[in-house]
Formats: C-alpha cells, structure tokens, sequence
C-alpha cells in the first residue's frame, strides 16, 4: 500500500462539526436545522465514498493536522479497517437522521436542536476513531465520542434517564482514563503510538507481565464500549434514551467503536503474532464467547423490547471480537463483515422499536399481539431483521455468520464453532416468539393503528431491503466486502512473512 496526502479524511472529520454549529444557529428554523442535519450527513457520505478508488488502487490518504510532542500528531490515516467502518456509519447516519426527524416530530419531543447537534458531533467523532492514524487521535475523538452521546443518553430528562446518563459517563470515561494510561505506557516503551498492521507492540523489548498488562488495559478501555460482559451493564441501562439514540449506540457510532478499537488494538497494536505466542488471544477469545452465550440467555428474560435487542447487540458484538482473536484470515474477514451486517439488521429493529411506540406508545413485547396485521411493513421489516441476526440466508447476517464459522472451522477451535451454533438456535429463540406475536396472535387493540409517517416507514425499508441486498451481494454498491477482504489478507499475510522469517533463522 502507498501512501498520498489528501485533507478529505479531515474535511469528512469537521463537516458534521460545522454542521453542528449551523444547527445550533437554527434552533428556531426547524425544517432549516433539519436541512443542515441531512445535508452534512449526505456530504460526510459522499466525501468518504470519494476515498474508496483509490484504495482499491492501494493508496492510503494521510494528512497530519497538528504536531503535538516528538513522534506525536493529530494525524489521520484512511486504512482498509477505517474506511469499511467509515462508509457504514456514514452512511447509516444518513437514513437514521431521516428517521429522527420523523420520530422527534411524532412525539412532539422537546430539545429537538440539542439532539441534533448533539448528534453531529457524534458522527463527526466517530469519523475521527475510524480515520485516526495513531493511539493519540484516536483517544481524542473516543473520549469526544463518549462526551457528544451524553445529551443524548440523557434526552428526557427523567430521573431513569439522568441515572442512566451518570452509569454512562462513569463506565465510558474510566475505560478512557484506562485507555489513555495504556498509551502513555506504549510510547516510554517505543516511543511510537502509529497504528501498524503488525502491531505497534511488534519491535517493543516487553516481558510477557508488561505485555499482558497492556492487553488487559488496551482491552478493558475499548471493551467497555463493546459492552464485553463484566463491561456491558451501561448498555441496557441506556435504552432509556430516545430509539433514534438507540440506534446510534448500537448500529452507527458508540458500540461499534468500542468494537472497532478492539479490532485496532488486537490488530494494529499488539499483533497477531504476539497474541499467538503469548496465548493472550485464548482469554480474549474466551471472554467474547462466554459473551456471546450469557447475552442471549440474559435477552430471553427480558419483556421490554429494546432491552432485548440491547443483549443481543451485546452478544452480536462479541461476533466481531471473537472474528479476530482467533487470529484467522477467514475469521477475522467474517468479522469485519459482521460489523456492517449487524449494522444493518439492528438498526432495522430499533427502527421497528420506535415506530411502534410512536404509533402505540408500547414497549413491552407481551403487549404486541396481533400488531403484524396494522403495521405489516414495519413487522415484515423486523422479520427481515430478525432472520438475518439468527443467520439465516440469503441476508447479510448470514454471509459474516458463514464466513465467521469457516474461519473457525480453519483454526481447528470447534468449542468456538459450537458456540456459534448454539448462539444462532438462542436467536431464533428470542427474536421469533415477537414475530409470532405479531402475526399469528390476533387483538383487537390495534384495530385503528396504522403505518408509521414516512419519514420513519422509508428509513424501515430501505435499511431492511440493504440487508437483503448485501446478503445476496455482498460487495455490491460500496466494495465493503472487497475492502474487508484487502484489509483480511494483509494482516494476515504480513503475519505469514513474520512467522517464515522466524522459522528460516531457526532453520
């Protein structure tokens, strides 16, 4: 890969930023303040798209914005791992703001230009994770990341809301506190903090305690945002927030960048190779399975649908950790992949969510019996979602879930393979029993509900109809599964020359 200067992972940093302020200008121009939400998020969008041929030419776009000390920079960098995430939350933010303004309207909800803004300083964050080149500028816009979603956590104002907003912050922000030791502690030892596909860690003289503090440390600050179980109790807790709200948490910004800074720091920092020979990938891979299974237990007992789909975000999350430690080419493709599916399909369902309770003001799924012959599309939608997390093909769930399990097969790890399958069956298990309500349990408490505006509807649709579309082609429209197949390969065949070397020496 060759590098060239290019400020358009910059520019697609600060559009939102700027975007911000002319919401914020706005407060009492409603349609303008939501012209200037879809506009910067259509921009954003359109500026990341730009930078996909030329990295499928093998050109990295790099810009270093400010010197901050000796080897440390607010720099950007746009990789094949960034810019996949890059081009899935860009553009899912699109359609979720689409979605906002429909939902904030049905509800007459208050402090509509604060959740806005509040909104575009979370994408422009989340930008800044994908495209940072190095530990520094990552931290940065995590902790801006964290900071920018509390407004939104806190949305109505409710003593719930307000406590869950305190457990939000207190999690968050002590896994960055954690995160920003580890870094200080990697640049005594190498006086380098570059993300490196062979880990930063690679070239470090480290004993093997100091080598497994860092990956606790390095772990701890990116898994509390992948709500790795002991770290995830945050989560359901945050449901409470708005379902647009929701669906950033889970599909767009905060929980996937906790799961993206694991696959950096597992990646990019450590190294597959020291995983390997210190055995470190085995907690980490026992962790996000134990994770997987707990999860789904957990979701079964749980009535209230958003919080349902919180644990299944929970257990979908550590798919994608579990992908890469185990340190497979295959695996570690599947999850990436599983990355934008679960993207797709849960956002589908919290869209789902929040048009129900707009329209009905319900949560509870015991109370939805018979709401599939009112709102057909939007059921027909959930179903859609609903299938493709249980791994079902042809949508996309299914695509990552069969790449995921071939990679495993690979490695020889048939526990992990066993747990994947019984992780599908829990799926079934907790997602079908509310497709059943829906449609084969008849009540007349619907008997004058109709679809949600569309607004809402289209956003339900089209994320839904993505789905499909990626499951039956996966690299259509964005390259993402030729991007995710360039970024598999190239860690793991930078490991194979590692590994060749060390045994030509021995020889």
């Amino acid at each position: 890969m060759n590098s060239y200067y290019s400020l358009i992972p910059f520019y697609a940093v600060i559009v939102s930023l700027v975007g911000a302020i002319l919401i914020l200008i706005s407060s009492r121009k409603p349609n303008l303040r939501e012209f200037w939400t879809i506009g910067a998020a259509i921009i954003k969008f359109v500026l990341v798209l730009s930078l996909i041929p030329e990295f499928l030419k093998g050109n990295l776009a790099q810009c270093d914005i400010l010197s901050i000390a000796s080897g440390i920079s607010l720099a950007f960098r746009v990789d094949g791992l960034g810019l996949f995430f890059a081009t899935v939350a860009s553009g899912l933010w699109i359609v979720t703001s689409f979605y906002s303004i429909g939902y904030m309207r049905g509800l007459s909800e208050k402090k509509q230009t604060r959740y806005f803004a509040s909104f575009a300083v979370a994408l422009s964050a989340t930008m800044g994770v994908a495209f940072a080149a190095n530990l520094v500028t990552f931290v940065l816009f995590y902790e801006i990341l964290t900071i920018s979603t509390y407004p939104l956590v806190i949305h109505k104002e409710t003593p719930e809301a307000i406590s869950a907003g305190r457990k939000y912050l207190a999690y968050t922000l002590s896994a960055g506190v954690i995160l920003i030791i580890a870094i200080g502690w990697i640049y005594i030892l190498t006086g380098n903090v570059e993300f490196h596909v062979n880990g930063i860690l690679k070239t470090a003289n480290i004993s093997s305690t100091q080598l497994t503090t860092l990956f606790i440390l390095l772990i701890i600050g990116t898994g509390v945002k992948a709500a790795i179980i002991p770290l995830h109790s945050w989560l359901p807790s945050a449901m409470v927030a708005p379902t647009p709200v929701s669906a950033l948490l889970h599909a767009v910004a905060v929980v996937k960048a906790g799961v993206f800074g694991v696959l950096r720091v597992v990646v990019y920092v450590l190294g597959f190779d020291l995983l390997q020979t210190s055995g470190l990938w085995k907690i980490l891979a026992g962790f996000s399975a134990t994770t997987i299974i707990i999860a789904s237990l957990i979701a079964f007992t749980q009535d209230n649908l958003k919080r349902r789909l919180a644990y299944s975000t929970i257990a979908h999350l550590s798919y994608i950790v579990l992908g890469v430690a185990l340190l497979n080419q295959t695996a570690f493709l599947g999850g990436i992949l599983h990355l934008a599916a679960h993207a797709t399909l849960k956002i589908t369902l919290f869209f789902v969510a929040g048009a129900i309770y707009v329209k009905t003001h319900i949560e509870n799924i015991s109370e939805m019996d018979g709401i599939g012959y009112q709102m057909p599309i939007t059921m027909g939608a959930f179903t859609i979602g609903a299938l493709g997390l249980a791994g079902i093909p042809p949508l996309n769930g299914f695509v990552s879930k069969f790449m995921l399990i071939n990679g495993t097969i690979n490695s020889g790890s048939w526990m992990f393979i066993i747990i994947f399958l019984i992780s599908g069956l829990l799926n079934a298990g907790y997602f079908f029993p509310i497709i059943y309500r829906a449609f084969f349990i008849r009540s007349g408490k619907f008997c004058t509900i109709k679809e949600a505006s569309l607004y809402m509807l289209v956003p339900i649709m089209v994320t839904a109809g993505l789905s499909l579309l990626f499951g039956l082609f996966p690299d259509i429209f964005f390259n993402l599964y030729h991007i995710a197949q360039i970024t598999s390969s190239e860690v793991v065949n930078k490991i194979v020359v590692n590994i060749n070397q060390v045994l030509s020496i021995g020889l």
